[in-house]
């Protein structure tokens, strides 16, 4: 099969993604076997190929937003039947024993794993995943509608929800790529006042266009104070400037997997007055499930940009240098 691999991490215009040719995989003891349709492309794909997310293993196809169709099952699995349309998200597995699983936070699992980190992802023509990791997905829906609800939207949501943002309350977003543009739209939805403050003119438009009430430059101050604030974009600079533009007792949730430096904090302006700071580690599968039975029934608009497999080094490079308005997907195979 045709697939992408990061070689050696380094700066895009590297070319740490190559083409490969391999063997189709095999699903092993409670996977099943997907031919994958449509596999969004993310930041966090992007951090692993140039390094900012160190690779924990060699050779590693990325991607954790895939859509396909289940073509076979492995040894204990079956639950999933042949032809049966699923996504295959970032959290690929959590031990179920710990007790961080026991209580319900099996995204901070130490022995969680995840798709196109610890297993091969979606920037190829098939994968493997668990089979009580993989969401059931309708079939008469696009799968270039859905793709990006298995990160972009999942992971919005757990920051949402990590936000404690007041019923109709002053949400910040700062940064408007696939994961804010979606959130702000569930925001927006549920009553809330959204504010996007980033630095891409294109995204300032797509977000009026979506119902925000104002945006602007990521380093502006918000039109009011805000209740809540969620950072997309991986830059720590934006910390500070998010905090001061809290209200008292505002929360802000950090929303990346990975974050540049944060510069220091002057407690009185960005800290005192019960402000808080948290950040957002992965999702669990009942983050997934709420989100997407949320999403099926009120479908967002998923603004997307497509890209042909054999381009997914230049659907990063677009991605790095902030040319993607929404998501970028790779289109694989009909379904």
């Amino acid at each position: 099969m045709d697939a992408w691999v990061v070689t050696h991490p380094g700066p895009i215009p590297s070319r740490p993604l190559r083409p490969v040719r391999v063997p189709v995989p095999s699903p092993g003891p409670g996977e099943v076997l997907v031919r994958v349709e449509v596999c969004a492309v993310c930041r966090t794909d992007l951090h692993l190929a140039e390094g900012d997310l160190r690779p924990r293993r060699p050779r590693t196809t990325p991607g954790h937003e895939a859509v396909g169709r289940v073509v076979a099952a492995g040894p204990g699995a079956g639950r999933l039947s042949p032809g049966t349309r699923v996504g295959a998200a970032w959290l690929r597995s959590a031990c179920g024993h710990c007790r961080y699983c026991l209580r319900g936070s099996e995204n901070l699992c130490p022995r969680s794993t995840y798709t196109g980190w610890d297993a091969d992802g979606g920037y190829a023509e098939y994968l493997t995943v668990p089979e009580d990791f993989a969401y059931p997905l309708p079939a008469e829906t696009p799968a270039e509608k859905l793709a990006p609800l298995l990160c972009a939207g999942i992971i919005g949501y757990r920051a949402l929800l990590r936000s404690d943002l007041p019923p109709g309350g002053r949400l910040g977003i700062y940064g408007f790529g696939a994961s804010a543009h979606l959130t702000a739209q569930i925001a927006i939805a549920q009553g809330a006042t959204v504010h996007v403050l980033t630095r891409s003119a294109r995204a300032r438009e797509l977000a009026m266009t979506l119902g925000a009430a104002s945006a602007g430059d990521a380093t502006d101050a918000p039109p009011e104070p805000l209740d809540s604030a969620i950072l997309f974009a991986p830059v720590g600079e934006l910390v500070p400037v998010a905090l001061a533009a809290l209200d008292r007792g505002g929360t802000l949730a950090v929303a990346g997997i990975h974050l540049s430096d944060i510069p220091p904090l002057t407690y009185q302006r960005h800290l005192f007055q019960e402000r808080t700071l948290r950040s957002v580690t992965a999702n669990t599968r009942a983050d997934g499930r709420a989100y997407l039975q949320l999403a099926m029934a009120h479908p967002p608009q998923v603004t997307t940009v497509p890209y042909p497999l054999a381009e997914a080094d230049r659907a990063l490079a677009d991605l790095a240098a902030d040319r993607v308005e929404g998501a970028a997907v790779l289109t694989i195979s009909s379904p």
